[in-house]
């Protein structure tokens, strides 16, 4: 420790062993050593004591749209990163649509990281597109380092990205099995959507008969097909229903390589508490009843679900029309989602080690970025959240930082306000400070 130039100290530290005081000491950006916490401080090293505060690893979010270049009126790097970092999460991973041009070749991916170099306030990782035409563009995307392949196996909303077939799925995910990549898959089947009622209009309820749970399940049942066949390594996006639940507990049993996210508006929100003309709550797949959301908590619990992300999906306001039909489904969540998950999850009897599991250490392993990010321990990168568990505020979207102060979240009472956020052993958000960017662009490992 006597070469430390940050000491970080809390009474409340959560580490891979457990919550614990301690002092956490930091060299040129990389955690040296977790120590007692009456450790003395070397000299020219800086303490930062917080107190009671806990200290959590920084929040790794591999769900997060930023749409920038091409719809920057809906989102942008500057202003999601500093999202991020009033949120505590000090990495995220970019998607590859709802920005022009799609990240689905090396030269649109160039491009996309043009634009965030100078904006990040956090660090920055992207995600390639794996469309009906471009798996000749996998591979190379893949050794330019994106950290997998998102596709949609319904329609996507955006044009520039279509969804793929079975068969086109087929070859995409043979062609990324080849070289031992990651296909993360939105995982509702087109057919039964195309089945289901589709009235239109203001009521919750008919937008939620729209884009029934089985929609999911069958989809997903296609997706293990895949995977078992292939020996390939998928993802389950955004996991809405637990009618998939049995299916994928059953396919990780027979071996397959599959896992699963969910997100915090499905263990926080429920269909029954959704306004008629609130689109402020559509998402794909959709906000369910609050009978299905005790299913994915107890599916995070003993683990078939593995992660909690944002999917982070703004908007510009004049989008969010009271038709559910044709309004845009995106729910803003990036700055909330710690509070809003660690609320929920105080009240189901959860610890802050099991959302700092869900939301830091397993996200970090999913991109592969577990010997960095995920966790306090020596050898990781010093990225920390800093949290005030017991203290509560209410939602007011004017003190929101994505560009567009659209939530589901308004006027929520939640628990856990983030106090500071640090990158690298820089703090790069306090107290509704923020100071100029630092974050890096990510590679896969």
């Amino acid at each position: 420790m006597s070469d430390a130039e940050l000491v970080l100290r809390s009474t409340r530290v959560i580490t891979p062993e457990g919550t614990r005081a301690a002092a956490v000491a930091v060299s040129a950006g990389t955690i040296t050593a977790v120590l007692p916490y009456d450790t003395e401080v070397p000299a020219g090293a800086r303490l930062e004591d917080v107190g009671d505060h806990a200290v959590l690893p920084g929040l790794v979010d591999t769900h997060v749209h930023v749409n920038d270049p091409g719809r920057t009126e809906w989102e942008g790097f500057w202003t999601a990163t500093r999202a991020a970092a009033a949120g505590g999460v000090t990495t995220l991973v970019d998607m590859p649509l709802n920005s022009l041009p799609p990240t689905t070749t090396v030269e649109h991916l160039r491009t996309k990281r043009d634009v965030a170099r100078d904006k990040a306030h956090v660090d920055v990782g992207f995600w390639g597109g794996a469309l009906p035409g471009n798996v000749e563009d996998l591979r190379p995307l893949h050794d330019a380092g994106v950290f997998g392949f998102k596709a949609f196996l319904s329609p996507s909303g955006v044009d520039e990205f279509p969804h793929l077939g079975q068969e086109q799925l087929a070859r995409s995910l043979a062609e990324i099995a080849g070289f031992g990549g990651l296909l993360i898959v939105h995982a509702e089947d087109p057919r039964h959507l195309a089945a289901a009622p589709q009235h239109g209009g203001p009521r919750y309820a008919d937008f939620l008969a729209s884009r029934p749970g089985h929609a999911e399940a069958t989809a997903i049942a296609a997706l293990i097909a895949q995977a078992r066949r292939l020996d390939a390594r998928v993802h389950v996006l955004h996991l809405s229903s637990g009618d998939a639940l049995p299916l994928i507990r059953a396919a990780r049993a027979d071996g397959v390589r599959i896992t699963v996210e969910t997100c915090p508006h499905y263990l926080t929100l429920t269909a029954e508490e959704v306004p008629d003309g609130a689109s402020e709550f559509k998402c794909c797949p959709p906000i369910r009843e609050a009978a299905n959301q005790d299913l994915l908590w107890e599916a995070l619990a003993d683990g078939t679900v593995d992660c909690v992300v944002t999917d982070h999906s703004p908007s510009t306001a004049d989008l969010k029309t009271d038709d559910f039909a044709t309004a845009w489904g995106g729910i803003s969540g990036l700055q909330l989602s710690l509070s809003a998950v660690w609320t929920a999850a105080r009240g189901r009897g959860h610890t802050l080690e099991d959302v700092v599991r869900w939301m830091s250490a397993r996200t970090a392993a999913l991109v592969g970025l577990d010997a960095r990010k995920g966790a306090i321990a020596p050898g990781r990168d010093a990225d920390f959240a800093v949290l005030a568990p017991e203290e509560g505020f209410t939602v007011d979207p004017a003190g929101l930082q994505h560009r567009n102060r659209v939530t589901a979240y308004a006027g929520r009472a939640l628990r856990g306000v983030v106090k500071s956020t640090w990158l690298r052993g820089e703090r790069v958000y306090a107290d509704g400070q923020f100071t100029s960017p630092k974050g890096t662009l990510l590679d896969r490992p």
